[in-house]
């Protein structure tokens, strides 16, 4: 867990323009998944979302990163995060997770939810619901004088009653002039001594919520992420600010799953 002096503190100019990169990473998401269509490719919507970004004059956080090859991350079904656009075909029952983070003025928009695709199972359905609500169960801790550890607890607790699994391996983070701060925000309540959050620290919360196994493994490309038993995985995002009062999303968007 990051060391308290390490989580950077934003100001109002730099809140500011981070409200901006948020509203642009969020109104792209929100385009890219009325575009998740049976017969699409994932490729087709990796496209659509570089000119989303050409026509908001930004440019893909994503695309570059440590060699990653896409404008965003897009998976599909069993994949959990980190797909890259290609040939797969969208089909219905289908889930399609979409995570695009952008720079805009300098400043990061990280964002990221979960399409359902025409008639998915119950049980799907069910996973689905309770990942983006282990969200803002998360986020109503994003407060001063709250502890880190509450605020990622808060999602496992909310998803292990109803049988699904977080993945332990990736995690939220920090955010703000670089796509990855501190500190780390993992889904499960971390061990030892844990940062107590404060006004002006900026938080990328994105439960990857597993319907079996908790167990993963990367695709021979590097980057796709997987579940070893084939089951579906859920995942949602928001940039948060913490503020005096109520958290502030960033990347606000209006709550509910696109499909159910």
């Amino acid at each position: 867990m990051a060391r308290r002096h390490k989580i950077k503190i934003k100001g109002s100019h730099e809140i500011a323009r981070m409200r901006v990169a948020g509203e642009t990473a969020s109104a792209i998401l929100l385009e890219l998944a009325k575009a998740v269509q049976p017969g699409r490719t994932t490729m087709e919507i990796d496209q659509l979302a570089s000119e989303l970004m050409r026509q908001r004059d930004c440019k893909s956080a994503f695309l570059g990163y440590r060699g990653f090859k896409g404008q965003i991350c897009i998976s599909v079904n069993e994949e959990v995060v980190h797909g890259i656009g290609g040939p797969r075909k969208i089909q219905p029952g289908d889930v399609v997770k979409i995570d695009v983070g952008i720079v805009k003025g300098g400043w990061i928009g990280d964002n990221a939810l979960t399409v359902a695709v025409g008639d998915v199972s119950a049980e799907t359905r069910r996973l689905l619901v309770a990942t983006e609500e282990s969200l803002f169960a998360a986020i109503d801790h994003a407060r001063p004088g709250e502890r880190l550890a509450d605020l990622c607890g808060a999602v496992e607790e909310y998803v292990k009653p109803k049988g699904f699994t977080v993945v332990r391996e990736f995690v939220g983070h920090g955010v703000g002039r670089d796509l990855h701060e501190e500190p780390q925000v993992p889904n499960y309540r971390p061990q030892g001594k844990s940062p107590i959050l404060e006004p002006g620290m900026v938080l990328a919360i994105e439960p990857m919520v597993n319907a079996g196994t908790p167990s993963i493994r990367i695709l021979d490309d590097g980057w796709t992420v997987i579940t070893t038993d084939g089951k579906p995985s859920a995942h949602f995002e928001h940039t948060v600010l913490v503020t005096d009062g109520e958290p502030e999303l960033l990347t606000w968007r209006p709550r509910g799953v696109p499909g159910l």
